[in-house]
């Protein structure tokens, strides 16, 4: 698999397709896009869970922008959704187990009704585990018991980042699965609870643009993130000439 480094940062620079289930070895992928570079920079645990990825897919135009600005490469966004249903399909050909954790017991509901119509070859399991902010000793080992007692190839984390990469980063060694893959608000895509963009606006690369509409809580997240990082990409652009 080809990645590329972007400052402490391994990002996948292959294609989708390169990406495969091995039934005899744990991966942990992650996503990166603008937002989560800049909260990492303040986040050590949510920078060195990014670091320590397996896979970390470039789940933002903004991350494409920077591969290409100041590295001369070429990427293509992989988003969260994308490598949900590479998996999915993986899975199916090859019968295997899926799991899913994260979200209400409602939205998983409708992620249950889905997928089994779509996917009849995969067993699929689900957790919803307490909605807090910080979980205790005591839930962690009983998310940790309900996936292992599943025996899942593939277990799908929905909690949102930076929450769900530091469960991930903090648990993994405990979780008895080949893939271990964030992929936050997906669930709600899945459940259609919430829409993803239609697929000529993701063509034209403002899914960035039409998810900020979709929720003041995005709006926010964007209009801070985004002038913060392309300073960080035209800061590094210009050091490096510099140098």
């Amino acid at each position: 698999m080809k990645s590329i480094k972007i400052k402490n940062y391994n990002v996948y620079a292959s294609n989708l397709e390169d990406l495969g289930i091995d039934e005899k070895k744990r991966i942990v992928i992650n996503t990166i896009n603008a937002h989560s570079y800049i909260v990492a920079k303040n986040d050590s645990k949510f920078e060195q869970a990014l670091i320590k990825s397996d896979v970390l897919l470039p789940d933002g135009e903004g991350i494409v922008l920077m591969a290409q600005n100041n590295h001369n490469q070429k990427i293509k966004k992989i988003a969260g959704a994308d490598i949900h249903e590479h998996l999915l399909k993986i899975s199916e050909q090859k019968r295997l187990n899926c799991f899913y954790i994260g979200s209400s017991q409602e939205t998983l509901d409708l992620i249950k009704d889905k997928l089994t119509k779509k996917y009849p070859s995969i067993t699929f399991g689900f957790f919803s585990p307490p909605f807090k902010s910080s979980f205790s000793k005591e839930d962690n080992e009983q998310m940790v018991s309900k996936i292992n007692a599943f025996q899942p190839h593939v277990v799908f984390v929905g909690m949102t980042a930076p929450k769900q990469e530091k469960w991930v980063f903090d648990n993994k060694e405990k979780i008895n699965t080949n893939v271990i893959c964030s992929i936050g608000a997906v669930f709600d895509f899945i459940a259609e609870t919430k829409k993803r963009a239609p697929k000529w606006i993701i063509k034209i690369k403002l899914e960035w643009l039409y998810r900020s509409f979709t929720a003041w809580r995005l709006t926010k997240r964007y209009l801070y993130s985004t002038p913060l990082f392309l300073i960080e990409v035209y800061k590094q652009k210009f050091f490096s000439k510099s140098n």
